[in-house]
């Protein structure tokens, strides 16, 4: 008899969770497969930490082969799911398509950057979800503040030495907390063949206060810390237009500079919509064991669903890294009793609190309810982040220390260029590059 195959789609937060639990549970009984464009899991939240120099990429990238050893891998991008005839259609990293047949489907697809019908915004910002952006953000940054050293229009200079960051959620802000740092070193190294001129960040939310999705008191210790350090943080205010020499506000003021950063939200990707089954904002509907409803096969998880949230009724959970996680295990664990493995089980989380990395030592934090800031939450967040990353602890924990005693090395080595990573994109996690496929197309 031949064995069951089960195919999970992504290996973000839910789609790695999903296939280690599957690989664990089942075991050599059925064959767990998992289709993704890279052979890594991304622990996103230390992404701020690449983009200013602190961490090296592959210290945030899991390799998939070595974490997840039962699991066939499968590098592609996936174009389609045929539901009746259980089969989802993909293209590999060299354009060829294929297919895989399964008997149970993860979608686990995550999310991309979210657009806005905002004039120019799509040809002038960057998003924030992947290698690729950060990677082309910390060439961008050091290169601004570079030029600006040598540059003989003070005009320019001065447009090149500020940065917009558009959206004060959990990546805004992590991202202009730690740029404003970063910025800083930059120019002070660059003291001695130009004029010094303070680095000038800005940090937009059309939202009455930073991280308007959590406590208040977070928000009011974030808020502090960026003010403090140098940040302009405009709440309720929002883009109008970019263009390429700056964005203008709706209040009417204009605001000259290279480079705006937009880390809005996220949407689900475009495959969520495509498949045929019903959607809400986007998400697959699923009911509170992960399963698409008529579809018993079909299960959908993280960034790609809308789950019910059972501790509060009528409500669905957000998209955080911490629910996708938890919903991937039990998807793992659901799809498993599909296959005569344990019994179901529906998805139940209640927040176990936030972290927000201000940058320094500075960090807001609330375990467990419990407020905190200052050293002692960038402690804990620290801790949080290690505890959490599936891999890669100790090489974190070694850039860490780097960072603590030795000065950041203020290169750019060229490797992207601003159109390999366009905003509006459904692959985030690659870089465009000439001769390698499109998905928008």
């Amino acid at each position: 008899m031949s064995r069951s195959r089960v195919v999970v789609v992504g290996a973000g937060f839910a789609g790695f969770r999903a296939a280690r639990t599957l690989s664990r549970t089942l075991r050599d009984e059925a064959e767990v497969v998992l289709l993704n464009p890279t052979d890594y899991f991304l622990y996103l939240p230390l992404l701020p930490q690449v983009a200013v120099g602190i961490l090296e990429p592959r210290r945030v990238t899991v390799s998939l082969h070595d974490t997840l050893p039962r699991v066939r891998m499968v590098l592609g991008e996936a174009r389609g799911v045929d539901l009746d005839e259980r089969r989802v259609h993909y293209t590999d990293p060299e354009g060829t398509r294929g297919e895989l047949a399964y008997d149970r489907l993860v979608l686990a697809v995550g999310s991309v950057n979210k657009l806005l019908p905002i004039p120019g915004v799509a040809e002038h910002a960057h998003g924030f979800r992947g290698i690729p952006e950060a990677l082309y953000l910390r060439d961008h940054i050091t290169r601004q503040v570079e030029m600006a050293a040598t540059g003989t229009s003070a005009e320019v200079n001065t447009a090149r030495r500020t940065f917009v960051v558009v959206g004060a959620g959990y990546t805004g802000t992590e991202v202009a907390a730690q740029g404003q740092l970063f910025t800083d070193d930059l120019a002070r190294k660059q003291q001695a063949v130009g004029p010094r001129e303070r680095p000038r960040w800005v940090l937009l939310d059309i939202a009455d206060r930073v991280l308007p999705e959590l406590d208040r008191r977070l928000s009011s210790t974030a808020d502090r810390v960026l003010r403090r350090r140098g940040v302009d943080v405009r709440t309720k205010t929002s883009v109008k237009e970019a263009t390429s020499d700056g964005v203008l506000l709706d209040d009417g003021e204009f605001i000259e500079t290279r480079t705006v950063v937009w880390c809005v939200g996220v949407r689900p990707d475009p495959l969520v919509s495509e498949v045929g089954l019903a959607v809400e904002r986007g998400l697959l509907l699923v009911d509170s064991k992960l399963t698409v409803p008529g579809h018993p096969e079909v299960f959908a998880c993280g960034d790609a669903a809308a789950v019910p949230d059972l501790t509060r009724p009528g409500q669905y959970t957000p998209m955080t890294a911490q629910h996708a996680w938890r919903q991937g295990r039990v998807a793992g664990l659901n799809v498993a009793a599909s296959l005569g493995h344990g019994e179901q089980r529906n998805y139940e989380h209640h927040d176990l609190g936030f972290a927000v990395d201000l940058g320094g030592l500075q960090a807001a934090a609330n375990p467990l309810g419990r407020p905190l800031s200052g050293p002692l939450a960038g402690v804990m967040t620290h801790a949080y982040h290690l505890a959490a990353m599936p891999g890669n602890r100790v090489r974190v924990a070694a850039d860490w220390m780097l960072d603590a005693v030795l000065p950041r090395q203020a290169v750019q080595l060229g490797l992207l260029s601003s159109w390999s990573v366009p905003l509006d994109t459904a692959s985030p996690e690659l870089a465009r590059v000439p001769g390698t496929p499109d998905k928008e197309e």
